[in-house]
């Protein structure tokens, strides 16, 4: 159990990114220590070779001075001072035979007899090695003629150059180990803290796909790339539940709408074949079943713009198009329906108004705004008006109506699909109930909004916001 949990953990992104990152890191601390051990083996290498340049001269101007004697008092006071003498001192003569060399018991592990082999002019640097080869360590001498003609050679054992190295490879060691625990862990740690928005995403997706469309993903308030990412994927699971509750209802609603004139045209047929030797109400009973097939393909046309509109997919024939056109054409047509009822509309505002629309859409929209005016003002009541006015950022179009008005627990509901609210249900002249619906589609396509100002028995205002053409 432990092992597949394991297995599956390393497929996850955060331990391989902690992997990677850690790699990354432990990588770069070792190049870092790589170019420090470099650093400081140069260092030592030149501090102990400057300090053996300097014991040659200065021994050697105490040769010149006072010769060999001279230079082996100098030594020997200078030995009271310390334990060990850190430098190796030797004489040789002109031909590279020894004459004298300095505490040769404190030298006695290197090969010193080596030095009168190996001519002392012929190379800057002489390395001496110690008996034993695997010692790590050499004897570094570097050579310069005398006066007389004679060579003094001087050296310095390369052990505790070698030490403090090896301390701090060591020390690197250690230091690499931890830095390998506390990288692994911490990237893990900084890793699981970053992708936690990714994981309560893909939980979020899971639940989704179990059918639980109310679920939504944990935001930690974060404004980083991933925190947009979980805001927008959230405002989209919100619409995608209230597209998907709205279609629901809607196909509850179509359902229940559709069962009448389905009935009706069931009895139809049923009475035309059950009297059915009269060719008149053959006649009739066709009649009547194409008016219910027109209701039916309206209602199923209509709730297809508004699914093409809300979704965003509306063909829309966009170009500039003069709002008082619109309204003309609109009231004209409008105007036999009111007079039929003593009702008059008139048309306020500017007409010279500009917006890029589609010339049909919009005429659509606001005959449905003027149908329904129409239909919920009593006869004989004040005109209905039309009026265009623009702003600074958009156009607006109203219709008002002195009619019935709405109750306000409805007003939030009247752009719902299928929805007829209070005296609406009873009328003999009630529509479909997606005058409305389709109205705030269509706007909507157009990149505005509607909204509404009712107050029951005293009539209500419709507002079209489109944006203003520039």
């Amino acid at each position: 159990m432990h092992f597949k949990s394991l297995k599956l953990r390393n497929k996850t992104i955060g331990f391989k990114l902690s992997l990677w990152y850690a790699g990354f890191f432990i990588l770069s601390v070792c190049v870092l220590f790589g170019l420090a051990f470099i650093f400081l083996q140069e260092t030592l290498e030149r501090d102990d070779r400057e300090a053996i340049q300097a014991q040659i001269e200065e021994v050697s101007r105490i040769y010149a001075k006072g010769g060999m004697e001279s230079v082996g008092k100098e030594l020997k006071a200078g030995k009271k001072y310390r334990k060990r003498s850190p430098f190796f001192f030797r004489f040789a003569a002109d031909d590279n035979t020894t004459r004298r060399v300095f505490f040769p018991g404190q030298w006695k592990e290197f090969r010193v007899s080596r030095l009168q082999v190996v001519d002392p002019g012929s190379r800057e640097w002489i390395r001496v090695p110690t008996e034993s080869d695997d010692a790590g360590y050499s004897l570094e001498v570097a050579s310069a003629r005398l006066p007389d003609g004679s060579w003094l050679q001087v050296g310095m054992s390369t052990e505790e150059r070698q030490r403090v190295l090896s301390r701090f490879l060591e020390s690197f060691l250690y230091v690499v180990g931890f830095l390998l625990l506390t990288g692994l862990a911490g990237g893990y740690y900084l890793s699981r803290r970053a992708l936690r928005p990714v994981r309560h995403l893909v939980q979020t997706m899971h639940s989704v796909e179990s059918g639980r469309m109310d679920a939504r993903v944990p935001h930690s308030g974060a404004n980083d790339e991933l925190g947009e990412l979980v805001r927008i994927f959230n405002r989209m699971l919100s619409r995608i539940e209230s597209l998907v509750d709205g279609m629901k209802g809607s196909l509850d609603q179509v359902a229940h709408d559709l069962r009448t004139p389905m009935t009706r045209m069931q009895n139809i047929a049923e009475s035309a074949l059950r009297y059915g030797n009269d060719p008149e109400q053959y006649k009739r009973a066709l009649q009547d079943f194409v008016e219910e097939s027109e209701r039916i393909l309206k209602m199923l046309n209509t709730l297809m713009d508004i699914s093409e509109a809300e979704t965003g997919v509306m063909n829309l024939d966009i170009q500039p198009v003069r709002v008082g056109e619109v309204i003309d054409t609109v009231t004209e047509v409008y105007g036999y329906v009111a007079e039929e009822k003593g009702l008059a509309i008139e048309a306020r505002g500017d007409g010279d108004i500009w917006v890029e629309a589609d010339y049909n859409r919009l005429s659509q929209a606001l005959a449905n705004l003027l149908d329904n005016a129409i239909k919920y003002t009593p006869s004989n009541s004040a005109p209905v008006i039309v009026e265009a006015w623009e702003t600074e950022a958009e156009v607006v179009l109203s219709v008002s109506d002195p009619g019935e008005g709405i109750d306000a627990s409805e007003l939030s509901r009247i752009w719902d699909r299928l929805y007829r609210g209070g005296e609406g249900r009873n009328r003999t002249d009630k529509g479909l109930g997606l005058g409305l619906a389709q109205v705030r589609a269509i706007v909507w396509a157009h990149k505005g909004w509607v909204d509404v100002s009712s107050q029951e028995g005293k009539g209500s205002t419709f507002k079209l916001h489109l944006p203003r053409l520039n």
